[in-house]
């Protein structure tokens, strides 16, 4: 068989690849919660008691196992439990962190002009991080915080 009808067969099956296929990949990683609400349970089987239900989409979670179509998860507050895979996305998100309000501003550098505040709890979109300082979306705002401030922007 040549190369090109292989090439032709492969990429459609590529472009239909499952969101789980996405997270197959070494652990820990960081993802984030797909759904508006996900249970996770004591282990790794929807036959296990559900020990906690999130309602916050876009919540970032550290991967620290995978088991078929389960994943280990641990949570900004420490908490651990299996979640089924199909319901995470390997889309970065972060949640901010730490005591008062943190200084979203214009450029990533100390004394920058602050654009606006945001207090521990917001998730937002996480992108690029770099000496100390990360992209973060809230809605439609954006600007850089310090990464200290954000849970999700640091090594899995």
């Amino acid at each position: 068989m040549s190369r090109v009808p292989l090439l032709l067969l492969l990429v459609p099956m590529l472009a239909f690849a499952s969101p789980a296929f996405a997270q197959d990949r070494e652990v820990p990683y960081w993802a984030s919660i797909r759904a508006t609400e996900l249970n996770m349970r004591v282990g790794p089987s929807a036959d296990y008691k559900i020990a906690w239900v999130y309602r916050r989409k876009g919540l970032p979670v550290k991967v620290l196992r995978i088991m078929e179509g389960w994943r280990l998860i641990e949570d900004p507050d420490g908490s651990r439990g299996w979640v089924v895979s199909r319901l995470l996305t390997p889309d970065r998100a972060a949640i901010v962190i730490g005591e008062g309000e943190g200084a979203i501003l214009a450029d990533p550098e100390t004394g920058g002009a602050v654009k606006w505040r945001v207090e521990p709890g917001v998730v937002g979109t996480l992108g690029d991080c770099d000496e100390g300082w990360c992209e973060f979306a809230v809605g439609n705002r954006a600007g850089y915080i310090e990464q200290a401030r954000l849970w999700g922007a640091g090594e899995p």
